[in-house]
């Protein structure tokens, strides 16, 4: 058997002739070992990116930039990030969206920051336009009084439901007899019609001027239509029915009446009738 000597203490190693062994360097095994893990480290990466693209079916990402390992890690160790599966969809999915861009639009008033903007105060409704509109009337004078041209003393008047031909005292009673409105006329608005104080009107009944309240027949809008005709004399006129046309309103002993015309002085007086201002 060989003689195989002590190892000496490691304190004192070259006592007794003995030398360390100076063909391997120290750490060698410590080196390999990293190195292999790296190798390893490395390894798994590249199958975990393959693997990830094989399932996604998307392009792999650019190489990972080595980063150091913590304190904790062995020295010296280098270690690639490994991107995972959540964050490689997320930034595929914000490659996919469009990039904002900055606009010029008001804010919001969902911005916490955007100031609510005043409205212009709206027009309040005038009264005129707040008033429901009124039906249409038709149009209406002054109250007007009828003078004869050759009795100008005496004025149409309505008494017991007649129209005679009166002279008009200080009652009122008597004045506002003698006192209408003339209104557009019923059969015709180019003519004339008469209402009395109580609403009634004037209409003929068996050629006789009467007052009559309205029914509503055509018949009475024609027997209460007159339609003015120049007189002889001047500013006076003469009142032709509309229904019966030719005959005029005349009176005779003060009653008035219509009659067809003639061609006589005493006629053409009996009809020719001046539009005076209302007496009541």
């Amino acid at each position: 058997m060989s003689e195989e000597k002590s190892q000496p203490p490691q304190d004192r190693p070259w006592e007794s002739g003995w030398a360390p062994d100076t063909t391997r360097a120290p750490g060698t095994r410590r080196l390999w070992l990293a190195s292999a893990l790296a190798l390893a480290t490395i390894t798994a990466c590249v199958t975990a990116v393959t693997v990830m693209e094989n399932e996604s079916g998307e392009p792999a990402p650019e190489a990972a930039e080595p980063t150091t390992l913590s304190s904790s890690a062995p020295g010296g160790l280098i270690s690639f990030a490994t991107p995972s599966k959540g964050g490689t969809e997320a930034a595929a999915a914000d490659g996919d969206r469009p990039s904002p861009s900055p606009t010029t639009s008001a804010p919001t008033s969902a911005s916490p920051s955007a100031k609510p903007q005043k409205k212009d105060p709206e027009p309040s409704p005038s009264k005129e336009a707040s008033k429901p509109s009124e039906p249409p009337r038709r149009p209406a004078s002054r109250g007007t009084s009828i003078r004869s041209v050759n009795y100008p003393d005496r004025y149409w008047r309505v008494s017991d439901g007649y129209v005679r031909l009166d002279r008009i005292g200080s009652g009122s009673e008597q004045r506002e007899d003698a006192t209408f409105q003339r209104v557009s006329g019923l059969a015709d608005p180019s003519c004339y019609s008469f209402t009395t104080a109580d609403g009634r009107y004037l209409r003929h009944r068996s050629f006789v001027l009467v007052k009559d309240a309205d029914d509503g027949s055509a018949l009475f809008r024609k027997d209460a239509t007159f339609c003015p005709r120049p007189s002889a004399s001047s500013g006076a006129v003469m009142l032709e029915s509309a229904n019966y046309p030719g005959r005029f309103l005349r009176h005779r002993n003060f009653q008035i009446r219509l009659e067809p015309y003639q061609h006589d002085g005493l006629y053409r007086a009996d009809t020719a009738f001046r539009l005076v201002a209302g007496l009541d």
